[in-house]
């Protein structure tokens, strides 16, 4: 119910009298949401008004009831989401700098390995020292070459290289795996927060067009009213 100022609004679920700007017509409250405050034993007034706060209650408990019906119960990351935007917290983050506050001495040198092992410079190096091992073998010692051909002990020190970096680079692609699984949820929380925000957006902004509406066309009822004591003057 408006009161006669036209300034302020009864809600018709908690009852307190508020300005027309904290409240919504239950005009505009989404079907489900407004099934919500029916079955919560709120007298429905279709021509009353809803506070935001109790509105966005409804609506965040519209939102857990949808995610339980698809999921079958909610996650931690979605409850992170509801309370959220209930306690109107900031979701997005850094996630790069909580992972790197979290990695051991062993994942950092692992990753170091990895990243040098996979770049050029470590080819290059590893090209040279093979080269250098034959050349030493067959030319400058090749009457009593340390490791003849076909070079037993060069093949047995490239299997142990192999033997270590392996497990070392999968070491370094396991976390990176983690970390990419981190990622695809933050971006999941934050993709959910947006959506239900950006409803939530459109139902304020449908607020705003009402009560625009309402004002121009109490404007235009005083227009015609004063056209009408100009006309009535006229004819005098």
């Amino acid at each position: 119910m408006k009161s006669e100022n036209s300034k302020t609004g009864l809600c018709f679920v908690c009852g307190k009298t508020k300005n027309i700007s904290e409240l919504m017509p239950a005009l505009f409250v989404r079907a489900n949401v407004a099934g919500l405050i029916k079955n919560d034993g709120c007298n429905w007034d279709p021509k009353g008004f809803v506070c935001l706060d109790d509105l966005n209650k409804y609506r965040s408990a519209y939102i857990q009831r949808v995610l339980e019906e698809e999921k079958g119960s909610l996650s931690t990351y979605d409850k992170e989401v509801l309370d959220s935007i209930t306690g109107k917290e900031i979701l997005s983050k850094n996630i790069n700098d909580e992972i790197d506050n979290k990695i051991t001495l062993g994942e950092r040198i692992s990753d170091r390995i990895a990243e040098f092992g996979g770049s050029w410079i470590f080819i290059s190096l590893f090209m040279s020292f093979l080269v250098i091992w034959m050349l030493i073998n067959i030319i400058v010692l090749s009457t009593h070459p340390f490791d003849p051909y076909p070079f037993i002990l060069l093949n047995l020190i490239l299997s142990c290289i192999a033997a270590i970096q392996a497990p070392i680079i999968m070491m370094s692609q396991n976390r990176q795996e983690a970390k990419d699984r981190l990622r695809s949820q933050h971006d999941y929380q934050v993709n959910l927060k947006a959506e239900i925000e950006i409803r939530q957006i459109n139902d304020k902004i449908d607020h705003l067009l009402m009560q625009h509406g309402q004002k121009m066309l109490e404007i235009q009822q005083i227009q015609l009213e004063l056209m009408e004591e100009i006309a009535g003057r006229l004819k005098k």
